[in-house]
């Protein structure tokens, strides 16, 4: 009976989409679906023949990588190790991409029981390593192969179409272990070489400069030939010389009422006298002289190449611009005119060159005529530009001069690469894969080395030039595109099973090493480029807050990443970022005097006062680096977590609701972990916490004082004490928002709810059991799909 029981067939493509999409042509429309358990990715069911048996198909997919390589524990920490230790001494784990995804426990959930696994990841070098990640958490909870029967399949294709996906079921083969393993080493010696060398130059400079305007100095095997590219432009650019040239000009008279201007053939002279001689022998001849014709039909050449990786981007049904808005019906007409253009006929034109001669000068006119516009009717942007037609004529014929003259010009220089430009020299010379590219540009955009300029150009900024003059000063193969070109070589090689992958890793590290150890000896090269367009952090900034150990003023460094420095003490203290810091009141912290800030991401975002050296300095063992007033667990401070916590987060784990003291009389308390904010008792004179807590879900209880004229409370009341979630009295004053921040990572949605019984335990020991919002999945599989 065993034998006819019906295998179970795990199908797994890189993202929701395409899951649908396949589902949909392999089951011919006859599947049900349902949502995975988290959230993002959905499950198509549907029974078929596989391998000549009945089976049952269950289509699912990742959301691009199921994990990333990171370092492990003390690691991950700039302050307690040296970045040389990165190299080789540093261990490395896979960890999930995404956590909030728990994509392994939904593959294995779904791949529990399964008999097979097809993967249909996308076809190049990284979609191969993305299966074994998909391999690595689904096979231990498949069911165990009977001896040699094979159960791991893989599918390749090029296009989501019926043809190409039933073939490519047809034509089940293999992952390649050889390609997944040249991704892994690309993976391990970008994250090493790059974090060695970032976390010393990071720390170096932004030590020294106050107004670098980047919160990360940033460097990467592919990021920083990527920048050398338009720094090299840029220097062409300010070393370019204008050189004056002179250019002979000819007009003839075919017919009494036309002209035809004439391009000569030496195109240009840089000798003014020798240009006077050309036009002096000219001007002897009144007649220019048909010397050839040539006639050719052209067809536009427009034969794409395949990678077979990536299906094409394709239009599936039509739309209107009412239904996908401004930006949106642009770039559809862009993707369905080009997909109808692509299967459209051939543009054709007559081209017809008339060659003549005056005197012993050769002269040019080329004309064009379009005989059928085929594709460019589609894409009109393509199209043969209107020229005046020529006369005709035939060899021998004699046309009238009625104009020669010198023109005098000159040189002008070239102008900044354009993205497109950049993508093709870093294709050229093998810098990154065709998924990382763009990564590399918008890194060097987001680290403030290059900005982008009208049409789509990119200038360097000071920081982006004086740190590939400062690598051409020390080493120029860490900034020449050579070196990597070398590496992806022997990548390649990997992948195809001629080069042994600990070898190239270890010898690879070990060239980068050497050069990270004499980068290091040799900065002071690069300190005196940087010497000359940044100013030193004690002449940076405007004074804010006084230092506790000195009792001086520290300096405000506006300039990203945002900090204090004490040009007495010579210390800086990190500030949070993407908002705005003034002085608290001039209040200190009673631990170490330091005079308080305050931090706020905006009027309708959420802010908090910090002491600058807790900041830095955890004061307790329970805190962390980096962690506000909000969340000092400081037992009597005014600011602290102790005194200022009303209840558990409404939406996040781990988060406490805290009164904002600062924003009366538009009155509220914010999670200090995520950026949940509650509005409540507007226009109330006074907000207190007070040390009682609520019997029903055990958070602070707040003491409110409204002014007489403005109380909503009952019976003309000015003064009520409650609990912001189980007081019935206080129930139509709360209000739950998402805080608006200013960095655009950090949008959140906005709603109202009611508080009622949400609250649990404010202080660091209380019950943790808040309710999971419904829809913060749905948001995030809305945003990958």
């Amino acid at each position: 009976m065993s034998e006819l029981k019906m295998k179970t067939v795990l199908m797994v493509a890189e993202k929701p989409s395409l899951a649908q999409s396949i589902a949909k042509i392999l089951s011919r429309g006859n599947m049900s679906s349902r949502k995975g358990l988290n959230g993002a990715c959905s499950v198509h069911e549907y029974t078929g023949s596989f391998v000549g048996q009945s089976a049952h198909f269950k289509m699912t997919s990742v959301c691009g990588h199921v994990m990333t390589l990171d370092f492990i524990g003390k690691y991950n920490s700039w302050d307690k190790v040296d970045p040389a230790e990165l190299f080789s001494k540093a261990p490395t784990e896979k960890k999930e991409a995404n956590p909030k995804l728990t994509m392994v426990k939904f593959l294995q959930v779904e791949g529990r029981g399964c008999d097979c696994i097809v993967l249909w990841l996308d076809c190049d070098k990284e979609g191969e390593n993305i299966c074994f990640e998909v391999l690595d958490a689904v096979l231990p909870v498949m069911n165990k192969p009977r001896s040699s029967e094979r159960t791991i399949y893989r599918a390749k294709f090029s296009s989501i179409t019926d043809t190409d996906i039933c073939n490519a079921m047809n034509h089940l083969g293999e992952p390649n272990r050889n390609e997944a393993l040249s991704v892994d080493a690309r993976q391990e010696l970008d994250l090493r070489i790059g974090c060695a060398f970032t976390r010393f130059q990071t720390k170096y400079f932004q030590g020294k400069y106050g107004n670098l305007d980047s919160s990360l100095i940033s460097f990467g095997p592919c990021q920083t030939p990527t920048l050398g590219f338009c720094v090299e432009r840029h220097d062409k650019i300010q070393s370019f010389k204008p050189e004056t040239y002179w250019v002979l000009q000819a007009k003839v008279n075919p017919e009494k009422e036309s002209s035809l201007t004439l391009d000569w053939d030496r195109v240009r002279v840089f000798d003014r006298e020798i240009a006077q001689m050309f036009l002096n022998i000219t001007k002897m001849s009144k007649e220019a002289k048909v010397k050839a014709l040539l006639s050719d039909g052209i067809n536009r050449p427009r034969k794409g190449h395949d990678a077979g990786d990536h299906p094409p981007i394709t239009p599936m049904r039509a739309a209107t611009e009412a239904e996908l808005g401004g930006d949106g019906w642009r770039l559809y007409e862009y993707i369905t005119r080009h997909f109808i253009a692509t299967v459209s006929a051939d543009c054709k034109y007559l081209q017809t060159t008339i060659s003549f001669s005056i005197g012993p000068e050769r002269f040019t006119c080329i004309g064009k005529v379009v005989t059928s516009p085929g594709f460019t009717e589609i894409m009109p942007w393509h199209s043969i530009p209107l020229e005046e037609s020529l006369p005709h004529c035939e060899k021998g014929d004699l046309f009238p001069v009625s104009e020669i003259k010198l023109l005098e010009k000159q040189t002008s220089p070239p102008d900044y690469l354009t993205e497109a430009e950049l993508i093709t020299l870093m294709e050229k010379h093998g810098i990154g894969t065709d998924a990382s590219i763009p990564v590399h540009i918008n890194n060097i955009c987001q680290r403030n080395y290059v900005t982008v300029e009208s049409g789509r150009r990119l200038k360097p900024t000071n920081l982006g030039i004086v740190l590939v003059h400062g690598y051409y000063k020390i080493d120029a193969e860490l900034v020449l595109p050579t070196i990597r070109s070398a590496v992806e070589k022997q990548l390649n090689l990997i992948a195809l099973g001629k080069a042994n992958y600990h070898q190239v890793l270890e010898h690879t590290l070990d060239i980068f090493k050497r050069k990270f150890h004499y980068f290091v000896d040799s900065i002071a090269g690069m300190d005196e480029l940087m010497e000359v367009s940044f100013s030193p952090l004690a002449a940076t900034g405007k004074p804010l807050s006084r230092c506790g150990k000195c009792h001086r003023f520290m300096k405000y460094i506006q300039a990203k990443p945002s900090r204090l420095h004490c040009s007495h003490c010579d210390d800086t203290y990190s500030l949070p970022q993407n908002g705005t810091i003034k002085l608290y009141k001039e209040l200190r912290c009673p631990l170490d005097d330091f005079e308080l800030v305050l931090w706020s991401s905006g009027s309708r975002g959420k802010s908090y006062p910090l002491c600058p050296y807790c900041y830095n300095h955890p004061p307790f063992r329970d805190m962390k680096k980096g962690m506000g007033c909000n969340e000092c667990t400081h037992p009597t401070c005014q600011h602290s977590l102790s005194m200022l916590g009303i209840g558990q987060c409404v939406e996040c784990e781990n988060g406490v609701l805290v009164l904002d003291s600062t924003s009366g009389p538009k009155w509220k308390m914010a999670c200090n972990k995520c950026n949940v904010i509650v509005h409540f008792f507007e226009n109330a004179h006074k907000v207190r916490v007070s040390p009682e807590t609520c019997d029903l879900c055990d958070a602070a209880l707040v003491d409110v004082d409204f002014n007489k004229a403005k109380s909503p409370l009952p019976g003309d009341e000015t003064q009520h004490s409650g609990c912001v979630f189980c007081d019935p009295v206080f129930q139509d004053l709360v209000e739950l928002k998402h805080a608006a921040m200013r960095h655009p990572m950090h949008r959140g949605g906005q709603g109202k709810r009611q508080g009622r019984g949400r609250g649990k335990g404010r202080r660091p020991g209380g019950r943790l059991n808040p309710k999971k919002p419904k829809d913060k999945m749905a948001a995030l599989a809305a945003y990958f799909v």
